[in-house]
């Protein structure tokens, strides 16, 4: 709970649109496995220029860490990280269950997911259909990504996804 606790936070980060959500986003793993985990990036909605999404603008940035930043953050490894094996051990959490499609024509970020190999996704609400009928969850799973819907924070996620619009 405590990491879509910090997910939330991003989400509050997001500058409100009528015409999308506000969604925040972390990225944890363990590394070497085993260890507790670190974060290693977070997101949010619109943060990154482009019409982005919380899941993609956190992969994004997990991607631009450096040798040097991975090794801060990782200082029991036992030797370089290669940040496409780091993915692989990482757990996903985030505000709303990722889209699975896109109004704009952009990639979802369901695909994104699947394709870092991201084996965990820990979710704080469904997407409703204001705008798409969402499969993201499903799509996950039909992958092979172990989908947890966190209970507790349904609400909240919902309401901080929808600030600035009317309801």
């Amino acid at each position: 709970m405590e990491f879509l606790r910090l997910a939330l936070d991003e989400a509050k980060k997001c500058t409100p649109t009528p015409t999308a959500f506000c969604v925040g986003c972390v990225i944890t793993a363990p590394y070497p496995p085993g260890l507790k985990p670190v974060i290693i990036a977070r997101g949010y909605s619109r943060e990154l220029p482009g019409n982005t999404h919380a899941e993609a603008n956190a992969l994004t940035k997990a991607r631009q860490l450096s040798q040097e930043q991975l090794a801060e953050l990782f200082p029991d490894a036992p030797g370089p990280i290669d940040i496409d094996t780091l993915l692989t051990y990482a757990d996903i959490y985030t505000t709303m269950e990722p889209c699975s499609v896109r109004t704009s024509g952009l990639s979802p970020c369901a695909d994104a997911i699947i394709a870092a190999q991201i084996k965990r996704c820990f979710i704080g609400v469904g997407e409703p259909d204001d705008f798409v009928k969402c499969e993201g969850a499903q799509k996950l799973t039909n992958a092979g990504v172990e989908v947890i819907w966190l209970n507790g924070l349904e609400k909240e996620c919902l309401e901080v996804a929808r600030m600035g619009r009317e309801e």
